[in-house]
């Protein structure tokens, strides 16, 4: 099995189960989604793993695998879980911050900002990744980065289930540049606090627009 059928495979399912396609309860049959995904019982079934490990399915020897899902609270309680960490990771990158660092920050910036000015928004999305991880790397505990990378896997998936919007990546920008400026003052207070408020903000619009959704869809 190459890895990349495996990691294709992964990101499809996530995608249509965070997008609705694929609803909470619905059952999983292995060569169901071998046609649906064009691709060998293998890819799926470490697909189905992954995605257990992501609470995003189910599995039992009686039952097979079933959709899990995400709900507005599990969405809560992964934000809760990342703005505690992310603020501890500024606060210590903020220590140990070199100058060279800043420039990878900057470099990062700039592709996020030209990814926003050309309405690319999933690029747009990597790039934010990258920048937060990069100041996880600075920060130096992998423990905490493990924690978060498997929830980067999802919240991206998440705002491309709900779609994105310009408003959303200038206020992005903007907290982006804060941290930044806070961290070259080797400022730890301000590092953290802007990071807190940044993703706290990240949340209230997440969870706006999933509920926005579930009206929408209750509506019909």
């Amino acid at each position: 099995m190459s890895t990349t059928a495996f990691i294709t495979t992964a990101s499809q399912l996530r995608e249509d189960i965070l997008h609705g396609r694929l609803r909470a309860g619905d059952r999983l049959k292995l060569a169901d989604l071998a046609r649906r995904y064009r691709t060998g019982y293998m890819p799926v079934r470490e697909a189905l793993r992954e995605l257990q490990g992501q609470r995003l399915v189910e599995m039992s020897p009686n039952c097979g695998a079933r959709v899990r899902g995400v709900d507005v609270q599990r969405v809560r309680n992964m934000f809760d879980v990342r703005i505690a960490l992310e603020a501890m990771l500024a606060r210590r990158a903020a220590e140990r911050i070199r100058p060279s660092d800043i420039d990878r920050l900057h470099t990062v910036q700039k592709k996020l900002e030209l990814s926003v000015q050309r309405h690319e928004y999933r690029a747009a999305l990597v790039a934010n990744h990258d920048f937060h991880r990069l100041v996880g790397e600075v920060a130096d505990n992998d423990e905490a980065l493990d924690i978060l990378d498997m929830q980067w896997r999802l919240i991206p998936a998440l705002w491309r289930s709900v779609g994105y919007a310009r408003a959303r990546f200038a206020a992005v920008i903007s907290d982006h540049r804060q941290i930044i400026e806070a961290l070259a003052r080797r400022d730890q207070e301000a590092s953290a606090d802007i990071t807190m408020s940044h993703a706290a903000r990240a949340r209230n619009d997440l969870l706006a627009c999933l509920e926005d959704r579930a009206f929408s869809s209750s509506a019909k």
